[in-house]
């Protein structure tokens, strides 16, 4: 811990903040590479474990209900965390938060893997929960700390690019990994050596950011804000259609992104490698399309309009997964990656998930900066990203148990469509509101979501 200054004799030699000069752009990419990586770490771990829930299940004799709860007992956590605020952070400060939490993860992905009883694992996946959402916390931060002023929004473009690209190779992990497949455990043990990059990643960072200290000048970050509950009555209608929107798009492509590699294996006989390569086009879509329908809607305005037809375009999905017949199949190619033939229907329709996982998260997220004084902005995404959690936490669970009380299985594929009526009603749900922020926004308390592009200048708290 640096000693404290003496504040009565000033130290001349010691140059000032402002007199230092700035790091170089090298060294500012390097800083985020090396967070980025420790994200990338972070997601691949919490990805992992959805490409051998079949192997769980038949090694470990897990229902579906348990599967749900290793992935609630995550949001779990994660609502702890968010109740604490950045705490933490602000006391240790970013490079040892960075590092602290990324070991906790490391400890996590160990645990979850270390042994067969699912108690143990249901704590490795709580203990994940706890590192990894600070971690993000903390990554945010640093990208504040080092890129305000200068190429920020890129930088989080990127960050979450590398992070999103963790997610992907998990599920591209059936391919490259394919002979670590035969039980549960090797293809976890992987996911905690990815862990340990995160690690020597987050040590990297430390290093970095510990040489600049009196070396550059470097931006500062606000104090994290914490959620506060008194200010809930000052938000418009609009915020709140957001929030619930936020609520529903989330407790379902989550959840179904959770069962959807053992869901392509049980229910449509396609192959464990298919089924990683079809999964992953959710992430992969929304590397490559968030910040492009990002520009798009800055240029075009409609915000509201473009939630309500991402909402819409989602609604018939699951139940055309399920309904509709497989059609011909077509050979799903990731370059570098792998190859496999999946049914054209199901690849049609995880395309447009894939597109919508993309467009309404580019739009719902930086609306609210447009709805919500900027003095308040802190609160307003805290209590945003607190009832994501919360719905995200209830519905794995739910999808499970109607999965093992309807029988789901190879020999009766019909058990996994009340599932998929359930994703459907929420996917409705979420079109309610979607719909009831479009009319809000095209009346006469509108926010000017629908018309505030980037032509026209307008000020974004209309």
């Amino acid at each position: 811990m640096p000693s404290t200054p003496n504040l009565s004799t000033p130290n001349l030699s010691a140059p000032t903040q402002s007199a230092l000069p700035e790091p170089s752009p090298l060294y500012r990419w390097l800083i985020l590479l090396f967070v980025s990586l420790a994200m990338f770490g972070n997601y691949y771990v919490y990805d992992s474990m959805w490409p051998v829930l079949d192997l769980m299940r038949s090694d470990l004799d897990l229902s579906y209900q348990q599967i749900g709860l290793l992935s609630s007992v995550y949001n779990a956590a994660a609502l702890l965390v968010l109740l604490a605020g950045g705490y933490a952070i602000d006391r240790w400060g970013t490079k040892k938060a960075i590092t602290v939490f990324a070991f906790i993860c490391l400890f996590a992905a160990v645990l979850t893997v270390i042994t067969p009883k699912y108690e143990v694992i249901l704590a490795g996946r709580f203990m994940l929960g706890i590192g990894a959402e600070p971690l993000i916390v903390a990554a945010v931060t640093v990208l504040s700390k080092w890129f305000k002023g200068k190429e920020l929004s890129f930088a989080f473009g990127i960050n979450l690019s590398i992070s999103r690209l963790g997610s992907a190779s998990a599920d591209w992990s059936t391919s490259f990994a394919s002979p670590l497949y035969t039980n549960w455990q090797d293809p976890l043990w992987l996911a905690s050596a990815v862990a340990g990059i995160s690690v020597t990643a987050a040590i990297l960072y430390w290093i970095m950011e510990r040489r600049a200290e009196g070396r550059y000048q470097v931006g500062t970050s606000s104090a994290a804000e914490k959620v506060d509950f008194k200010s809930l009555y000052k938000f418009s209608a609009s915020y709140w259609y957001i929030v619930a929107l936020c609520v529903v798009f989330y407790a379902t492509v989550f959840p179904f992104r959770t069962f959807a590699i053992d869901y392509f294996q049980q229910a449509h006989g396609i192959s464990r490698e298919a089924a990683g390569l079809l999964s992953s086009l959710l992430p992969v879509a929304a590397i490559i399309l968030t910040p492009l329908f990002g520009i798009w809607v800055d240029r075009v305005g409609r915000r509201s309009l473009f939630m309500a037809a991402g909402a819409l375009v989602m609604l018939p999905l699951f139940l055309a997964v399920t309904y509709l017949p497989p059609g011909p199949e077509i050979n799903l190619i990731i370059p570098f990656i792998g190859s496999a033939m999946v049914p054209l229907t199901l690849f049609v329709v995880i395309f447009l998930l894939g597109a919508v996982f993309s467009l309404i998260p580019a739009v719902m997220w930086p609306s609210v900066a447009y709805i919500v004084e900027e003095k308040r902005l802190g609160t307003a995404f805290a209590i945003m990203t607190f009832c994501q959690q919360i719905g995200w936490m209830v519905v794995p669970p739910i999808v499970g148990l109607l999965n093992d009380i309807n029988s789901a299985s190879p020999d009766n594929t019909a058990g996994y469509a009340p599932g998929m009526w359930f994703y459907t009603g929420l996917a409705a749900t979420g079109l309610y509101f979607a719909f009831k922020l479009w009319r809000s926004e095209t009346g006469p308390n509108a926010h000017g979501l629908e018309h505030i592009t980037t032509k026209t200048g307008m000020n974004s708290n209309v």
